[in-house]
C-alpha cells in the first residue's frame, strides 16, 4: 500500500540517513515528498526549500533534532498526516505531547527498519 512521505531534514549527503531513506522509500514503491535546507534531486525527488501545502500525507519522518523541530510544529500539524516517525535522535517529548493533543499518531522508530522489515 502506498503511503506519501515527507521527509522533513533531507540531505543530498549520500551518507545522510534522510538520504538513504529517500532511496529506500522510492525503492519500496512509495511516494516521496522532501523538505530540506538545500534544492536538489535525490532518486528522483525534488527537495523543496520551502514548506509546500502537500496533500495527503500519510507519514511525516523527521530527521531533525528536537530544537530544530519546533520551527516546523504547526506546519506539521497543519498537513494532518497519519502519523509521525521519531527517527533515532530525533525524540522529543514536547512534541509528542503536542501531537498527542491533535490525535495525531506517532512512533519512535526508524524508517530504515520498517521498511526493511515490512512493518512500513
Amino acid at each position: 500500500m502506498k503511503k506519501k512521505t515527507l521527509v522533513i531534514g533531507a540531505s543530498l549527503k549520500p551518507q545522510r540517513y534522510s538520504n538513504i531513506a529517500i532511496n529506500r522509500l522510492v525503492n519500496y514503491n512509495q511516494e516521496v515528498v522532501a523538505f530540506g535546507l538545500k534544492e536538489g534531486v535525490v532518486a528522483g525527488v525534488n527537495i523543496d526549500t520551502n514548506l509546500m501545502p502537500y496533500r495527503d500525507v500519510h507519514t511525516v519522518t523527521l530527521y531533525l533534532n528536537a530544537e530544530r523541530q519546533k520551527a516546523f510544529y504547526d506546519y506539521i500539524i497543519s498537513l494532518q498526516p497519519e502519523r509521525i516517525i521519531f527517527n533515532p535522535g530525533t525524540e522529543n517529548k514536547e512534541f509528542q505531547n503536542i501531537l498527542k493533543q491533535n490525535k495525531i499518531n506517532f512512533e519512535e522508530s526508524c524508517t530504515l527498519v520498517l521498511l526493511g522489515t515490512n512493518q512500513y
